[in-house]
């Protein structure tokens, strides 16, 4: 997911994963909340594209659509399943009326902004969201969206194959509390790597990381698509890793979280919205040339050839809700603690129970 605009973050050690803190084709009613692999809406509801449709009626088959406003990215590729389950008419399918907040400020004014009702859902990375959420914002994690889009880029001529290989080396970032930053923190880590003291992170204008890299500067990089995509076809630039490498190929990368008070109020329009996304995201998984070409129209950098390549990149079939989603949230709580961003007296099981809510099943 694309990173938010540089701006003053806190730094490394309790610091460089502060800002990490930050799913289900349509599911049939009465199914229970388990993990959504490739399955769409099932053989009674077949993907059809059908030609766009614009913004969602004020009327659906149902009588009047619910308002939603849902904040999300506008320049985040992996956030596609939003304008598509727009254009494609899903959220009016649901019974929504969802009108776009695109938000590009801090993952806390963010998340204040759901909890406060000036937006009632969102969709962000898992580990920019935890940490703020550990703080007590009334916003809840409903499903996981998709995984993938962060990438670690490295100069060919630096020799460097794997995340052993950096230790020493200037990283070129947007932001010291980027996504980006924050992942490959973590695999520094796990390589035995201090991700605080073992590399130096550089920060640049995030246009501007890969000329870091081809000036010398930094001999790596870090950060999302489609920036990362469209660098790596140069061939001076090799893939180093992803948030899809080793143990992460199964893991959630961004979430969709709605506001605790919705959920208490009206737990069907919680639902509704979650369910609309996550067809939206089986709908991209299927036919990602359809979702590229909306996206485009959102003012998507790239061709919609290179667009969709991206989402092809990415794991848009796996969107993990109930059990499957509560156990990535775990597992990330607890790389989290060994980083000193939770707490390490936090019970990583209740803090997934606490931020987790099933409004599917």
């Amino acid at each position: 997911m694309t990173d938010e605009p540089p701006r003053p973050g806190l730094l490394p050690s309790r610091r460089f994963l502060l800002r990490a803190g930050a799913a289900a084709a349509a599911l049939p009613l009465g199914f229970g909340a388990s993990a959504v692999r490739a399955w769409g809406p099932g053989p009674a509801a077949p993907f059809d594209p059908g030609p766009l449709c614009g913004p969602a009626a004020a009327e659906g088959p149902g009588g009047p659509l619910k308002p939603i406003r849902l904040a999300w990215n506008a320049t985040a590729i992996c956030t596609a399943a939003a304008p598509l389950a727009k254009e494609r008419g899903l959220f009016a399918r649901h019974g929504l009326d969802v009108e776009f907040v695109n938000f590009g400020g801090s993952t806390e004014a963010l998340l204040e902004a759901i909890a406060t009702g000036k937006a009632d859902a969102g969709i962000g990375m898992a580990l920019r969201w935890l940490k703020p959420l550990e703080q007590g914002f009334d916003v809840k994690i409903t499903a996981g969206l998709h995984g993938g889009c962060l990438r670690l880029l490295a100069a060919k001529s630096a020799g460097i194959t794997d995340i052993a290989g950096l230790k020493g080396r200037t990283i070129a970032i947007s932001d010291h509390a980027s996504p980006a930053k924050n992942f490959f923190g973590l695999l520094l880590a796990q390589a035995g790597i201090d991700p605080e003291s073992g590399v130096e992170w550089r920060q640049y204008p995030a246009d501007l990381l890969n000329l870091a890299v081809e000036k010398g500067e930094a001999q790596a990089l870090a950060d999302s698509d489609p920036r990362t995509w469209i660098w790596l076809k140069d061939p001076r630039f090799a893939e180093v890793a992803t948030n899809l490498s080793g143990s992460y190929a199964s893991r959630t990368c961004c979430v969709v979280a709605v506001r605790g008070s919705l959920i208490r109020n009206d737990r069907a329009a919680a639902a509704a919205l979650t369910r609309a996304v996550l067809e939206a995201g089986h709908r991209v998984h299927q036919d990602p040339e359809d979702a590229a070409r909306i996206f485009s129209g959102y003012g998507g950098k790239g061709s919609v050839e290179d667009l969709a390549a991206m989402l092809r990149s990415q794991e848009h079939g796996d969107r993990p809700v109930g059990g499957d989603l509560k156990a990535q949230l775990v597992l990330y709580g607890e790389e989290l603690k060994q980083v000193n961003v939770l707490k390490r007296t936090t019970d990583t099981a209740k803090f997934a129970e606490r931020v987790y809510a099933d409004v599917l099943s």
